[in-house]
């Protein structure tokens, strides 16, 4: 699969790099944050959000609305899914890792979306990027197998457990707070995960 650098022109749509903050505090922090064989996500980190950078977040990038710092460490080269959230998410590379990214105008009227609409960018480390509300996305990728370790800020609650059922439309796409997600056959999701995604399920090093 071919990989852009996040300079490429191709990232616009996409989102773009933030140069208005010092992410040095919290990419030297998440190197002490595990590094699995699989994939893990934490939405929110009382560590990372006592840093200085956190302030810096959420006046400047969020406009002073209330903001987590997580994180998504693990080793991974497949899609698997794509999600999209009703607001920007902000990626800050701890480590190079690999963005798989796509358009939210590309899903069908039935909610499946082609593969091979996707593109791979490369974010090196300590690089922050934001990724717009209308760009597909999932867990980053690693680059030689060396694993990843990416920094991810949303708004406070999303990727939270839902408190109602959602079953029509576009509503059923919904397994998170503020999380909408579309998997592939092949993607190993849970029970339930709408599976929209056709065309192969993408492997970065093919």
């Amino acid at each position: 699969m071919q990989i852009y650098d996040v300079t490429d022109p191709k990232f616009k749509k996409y989102g773009k790099v933030v140069t208005n903050i010092d992410f040095s505090g919290l990419v030297e922090a998440m190197q002490s944050t595990p590094l699995p064989e699989g994939v893990v996500y934490e939405p929110s980190v009382a560590e990372l959000e006592a840093l200085p950078v956190m302030d810096e977040l959420k006046t400047k990038f969020h406009g002073e609305l209330d903001v987590q710092i997580g994180y998504c460490n693990g080793h991974n080269v497949m899609l698997n899914a794509v999600e999209y959230h009703r607001s920007s998410e902000l990626n800050i590379a701890a480590t190079d890792a690999v963005l798989m990214l796509g358009c939210q105008q590309d899903i069908t009227d039935d909610f499946t979306y082609d593969t091979s609409l996707m593109e791979a960018f490369k974010v090196p480390k300590g690089v922050g990027v934001e990724l717009y509300a209308t760009t597909l996305h999932y867990a980053p990728c690693d680059l030689n197998n060396e694993g990843f370790k990416v920094s991810v800020v949303l708004p406070k609650g999303t990727n939270y457990p839902l408190d109602k059922t959602h079953a029509e439309g576009e509503d059923k796409l919904i397994t998170a707070k503020n999380k909408w997600l579309i998997g592939h056959a092949e993607g190993g999701l849970d029970a339930g995960a709408h599976i929209g995604l056709v065309g192969k399920n993408l492997n970065l090093n093919e």
